[in-house]
C-alpha cells in the first residue's frame, strides 16, 4: 500500500511522536517515538523503523525541513499510555471471552476443588436449562453452596447475570456472603434496613444488583414485597427452600399459602433463572410436596394431589442424590 505524503514543511517545532517520516534514515520510512529538545535549534529524535529496530539522531531545523511526512500522522498511536491500565484492560477482555474457550471457566477461576457430583450438577443439570427452574435436593454435606456459587460465577463470567438475589434463613446469610467472597470472588451485599433508609423512597432492590437477603425479613414486610415485585432478577437462589411451604386447607382445594410461599411465588415470577435448594424437599405429605413444586412449574402441579389419580413427575425439575450416590 502506498503511503500518502503532505506538502507541509517541517520544523523542529512541528515534529511530534507518532509521525511517519521519510528522509530521517536513508531509503527508509520511520516512526518517531520521542523527541528530546537539547536547545532551541537542536533536537534529539528517537525513531523505530518498519522492522522494529530503534535508533536516535540529533537534528537541526535545516534537517527537519528536508524530511517528508508520510500518511495521516494524526492517527498514529503514541504508545504512551499507562502500561498497568493496558494490562488491566487486556485481562478484563480475556476474562470476558474466557467462557468461549473454557467451558468450565468458573471452576478454573475459583478457589474450590469441586467434586464430580458438584461439577455434574452445575454443568449437566443447571447451566443447560435456560431459563432455569430447578430444585437441588442433594443430601446434607453435598456442597450445594459450592454448586450455587459455581453456577452464579459461570453466568456472571458469560455476561448472563447482572442482577442476582440469594434468599436464605437469617442464620446463613453471613456464611453465604463469606463463601461467595472467599471462594468465588463474588461481592454480594447482605440486605439490611440501612439500605432501605439510604434509598430515601427509591426502590432499594433496583439500587443493589447483588444481594443476600433474609427470608423472613422479606416475607414479613409488605413494603419490601411490593418493592421486590417491581424489579427483575437474572438469578434468584433460595436456600432451605422447604420453608416456603403451603398446605391445602379444605377438601375442595383451598390453599393456605404462608408468607414464605408467597415470597417464593414472587421470586419465581420476577427471576429469569430460579434455583431452589434444600436437603429435605418432602415432609411426608405428597400434596404439600406438589404445592412446593408448583413454585417451579404451576401448570405441571396444578390442582390438589389425589392418590392413585395423579402421578408425581419431577423430571427436569429436580435432582436428589443421597450420600451413598454422591460421586467423590
Amino acid at each position: 500500500m502506498t503511503e500518502a505524503t503532505t506538502d507541509e514543511t517541517l520544523t523542529l517545532a512541528t515534529l511530534r511522536a507518532g509521525q511517519r517520516l521519510r528522509g530521517l534514515v536513508p531509503a527508509q520510512t520511520v516512526t518517531l517515538i520521542a523527541i528530546d529538545p537539547i536547545d532551541a535549534g537542536l533536537f534529539e529524535v528517537f525513531y523505530r523503523d518498519d522492522s522494529g529496530r530503534s535508533g536516535a539522531r540529533v537534528i537541526t531545523d535545516a534537517d527537519a525541513a528536508r524530511f517528508e511526512v508520510v500518511g495521516d500522522f494524526d492517527s498514529a498511536p503514541a504508545f504512551d499510555a499507562d502500561p498497568d491500565e493496558f494490562r488491566l484492560a487486556a485481562e478484563a477482555l480475556r476474562i470476558k471471552y474466557a467462557a468461549l474457550y473454557d467451558p468450565m471457566v468458573a471452576v478454573n477461576s475459583s478457589d474450590v476443588d469441586p467434586l464430580p457430583h458438584q461439577i455434574r450438577a452445575v454443568y449437566e443439570e443447571l447451566l443447560p436449562r435456560i431459563p432455569l427452574r430447578f430444585l437441588l435436593a442433594d443430601d446434607p454435606g453435598a456442597g450445594k453452596t459450592i454448586m450455587a456459587g459455581l453456577y452464579l460465577k459461570e453466568l456472571i463470567l458469560r455476561s448472563d447475570c447482572e442482577r442476582a438475589i440469594i434468599v436464605a434463613p437469617g442464620g446463613l446469610v453471613e456464611q453465604w456472603r463469606e463463601e461467595l467472597s472467599s471462594k468465588f470472588d463474588l461481592r454480594f451485599e447482605v440486605f439490611g434496613r440501612q439500605m432501605v433508609d439510604d434509598a430515601q423512597g427509591r426502590n432499594v432492590f433496583a439500587e443493589h444488583p447483588f444481594l443476600i437477603a433474609r427470608m423472613d425479613q422479606l416475607s414479613r414486610s409488605e413494603d419490601l414485597i411490593e418493592q421486590l415485585g417491581e424489579v427483575t432478577w437474572d438469578v434468584a437462589v433460595v436456600d432451605e427452600a422447604h420453608r416456603m411451604s403451603a398446605h391445602y386447607s379444605s377438601w375442595v382445594g383451598d390453599v393456605d399459602e404462608t408468607k414464605r410461599f408467597k415470597l417464593g411465588r414472587l421470586l419465581a415470577e420476577t427471576a429469569h433463572n430460579f434455583l431452589l435448594m434444600t436437603a429435605t424437599p418432602h415432609a411426608g405429605k405428597e400434596e404439600d410436596f406438589q404445592l412446593f413444586m408448583s413454585l417451579l412449574d404451576r401448570d405441571r402441579f396444578e390442582g390438589q394431589y389425589r392418590q392413585g389419580v395423579h402421578r408425581t413427575d419431577t423430571h427436569g425439575l429436580m435432582r436428589r442424590m443421597v450420600k451413598e450416590d454422591l460421586l467423590t
